[in-house]
C-alpha cells in the first residue's frame, strides 16, 4: 500500500486535478485503489500550495458520486453471478460481496453513507445497491450525503494539518476510529432532522 501512495503521489504531483478524479472514482466504482489516500495526498498538496483545495474537494466530491452511480448501474443492469465472475480481480469476491450485501439489508441507504468510511464496503456499495434495487434516487441522496462527509473530512485533516504519504499509517491506526465516529454522528444528526422534520412540518 505505501508503495502505491508514493506511485499515486507521484501522478498527482504530474497531472494534478484529473489524477484525482480518476483514482476516486475507480475506486467508488469497486477498482481497489486508495481513495482516501488520494484526497490526503491531494489536500495536503493544496495546503502546501500545489493545488488549489477548492478543486480538490469538488474533483473528489463529483468522482465519488459519479462512481458510486456507475457502480450502481452496474449491480443492478449486470447481475450478481457475472459481478462475481468477472468481478474478483477487483476485489469483489463472494466473501466481501456477501458482507457488503449483509450490511445493506440491515441499515439500507444507512449503509450507504456509513461505507464511505470503509474500505470494501466504500468499493463495493455502489454495486450492491444496484443488485439490491435499491430506488435510485434514494441511493442518490445517501451517496452525496456520504461522498460529503467522506471528502469533506479526509480534505479537512489533510488541508489543515498538512498531512503526508508518510503520515497515512499513523492516520489509519490513530484517526481512522475518530472518522468513523464523526461520520456515525453527522448521520445520526442528519436522522434526527429529518424525523422532526417530519413531524413539526411547516
Amino acid at each position: 500500500m505505501t508503495t502505491l501512495l508514493h506511485h499515486l503521489a507521484g501522478l498527482i504531483g504530474q497531472y494534478g486535478i484529473p489524477a484525482v478524479f480518476l483514482a476516486v472514482s475507480l475506486e467508488s466504482m469497486g477498482v481497489p485503489l486508495p481513495g482516501e489516500g488520494t484526497i490526503v495526498i491531494a489536500s495536503a498538496a493544496a495546503g502546501a500550495g500545489d493545488l488549489d483545495i477548492r478543486l480538490v474537494v469538488l474533483t473528489a466530491l463529483v468522482a465519488a458520486v459519479l462512481g458510486d452511480n456507475l457502480g450502481y448501474l452496474i449491480g443492478r443492469k449486470l447481475g450478481r453471478p457475472v459481478i462475481l465472475r468477472y468481478g474478483a480481480r477487483f476485489g469483489a469476491t463472494e466473501c466481501q460481496l456477501a458482507r457488503a450485501e449483509g450490511a445493506a439489508a440491515r441499515h439500507g441507504p444507512l449503509m450507504v453513507i456509513f461505507a464511505r468510511f470503509f474500505v470494501v464496503l466504500r468499493q463495493l456499495n455502489g454495486v450492491v445497491a444496484g443488485l439490491s434495487r435499491m430506488r435510485w434516487r434514494v441511493f442518490l441522496a445517501a451517496n452525496a450525503i456520504g461522498a460529503a462527509l467522506w471528502v469533506g473530512l479526509w480534505s479537512a485533516l489533510a488541508y489543515r494539518f498538512g498531512l503526508t504519504t508518510e503520515a497515512l499509517p499513523f492516520i489509519w491506526h490513530h484517526l481512522y476510529v475518530l472518522a468513523a465516529i464523526l461520520g456515525l454522528f453527522s448521520i445520526l444528526a442528519l436522522t434526527a432532522l429529518f424525523l422532526r422534520s417530519r413531524r413539526h412540518p411547516r
